[in-house]
């Protein structure tokens, strides 16, 4: 490769990565997920546009897998619909290839067995390619293959961490070592889901946790209210809501934009 297109590519990388960065810089994030597909294929352009109207400052694009053993039973219905339409990696990225200019920056969400079907080097062209500025594999602990990981984090796509509230600080130092964009702190042990209540020991396990950490936190698992991403956005950078989104959206398109939109605001309303 000449210097020039080396040049070249390290500026796309350089940009597709600021846009997570630039996410965080003014206010806390919100960061709503939607399963791509559901509930049709056709929708997932319109509602990927409607999050973005909504206010969303980075969206989560999840990826239909068959076992998808770290979600609770909102997600998994959600992806086996959209699995029942024909929704795949390969029909997504090709979706999102003609919107993603005109969105907020995309973090794909997906176990691996699609990304290693698809093969790895042509998964990360097809995302860059498609406008993707973020990847966090579910099922792809740190440590577990670096090869495969150091793969992953050598394109253009920020490579998105999670951590628990088991992890402990040693764990983490590894962690962050191998991520960029933002750590995802999954706020409760289990599968997702939306819940009553947040943990009362979150605001401590935060401040813990940015100790060890410069990436900007943003938290999920559980949050579901207006009222609960308002006190998760005075202790995080983003507040990450899913399940409660996909909820809504099985009982009336009006009800996820409404529910978004109020997410949104109460998220922002605590950053100005």
């Amino acid at each position: 490769m000449s210097d020039l297109t080396d040049a070249a590519s390290a500026g796309s990388e350089s940009a597709s990565r600021g846009r997570i960065a630039a996410a965080f810089e003014d206010r806390t994030a919100f960061i709503p997920f939607l399963t791509s597909g559901y509930p049709t294929p056709a929708d997932t352009p319109r509602l990927l546009g409607a999050l973005a109207e909504a206010g969303a400052d980075i969206i989560e694009l999840g990826i239909p897998f068959s076992d998808p053993l770290a979600d609770g039973p909102t997600i998994q219905r959600a992806s086996w619909e959209a699995l029942g339409h024909g929704v795949t990696l390969d029909g997504t990225l090709a979706q999102l290839a003609g919107l993603s200019a005109d969105l907020p920056p995309i973090v794909l969400f997906s176990y691996l067995n699609p990304i290693l079907r698809m093969g790895v080097e042509a998964f990360l062209e097809r995302a860059e390619a498609a406008g993707a500025s973020g990847l966090l594999v579910t099922d792809l602990p740190v440590g577990a293959h670096p090869e495969l990981e150091r793969l992953l984090a050598s394109g253009a796509l920020d490579l998105i961490p999670l951590a628990a509230p088991t992890t402990t600080a040693v764990r983490l130092e590894t962690i962050v070592d191998h991520a960029s964009g933002f750590l995802y702190y999954i706020s409760r042990l289990g599968v997702t889901g939306a819940r009553d209540a947040l943990d009362p020991g979150l605001p401590g396990k935060i401040e813990a946790l940015r100790r060890h950490v410069r990436l900007p936190v943003a938290v999920g698992f559980g949050i579901s209210t207006p009222d609960q991403a308002t006190a998760v956005a005075g202790i995080a950078d983003g507040v990450v809501v899913g399940s409660a989104l996909i909820a809504a959206l099985g009982r009336s398109e009006d009800e996820f934009v409404e529910l978004a939109g109020s997410l949104a605001e109460a998220v922002h309303a605590v950053s100005g």
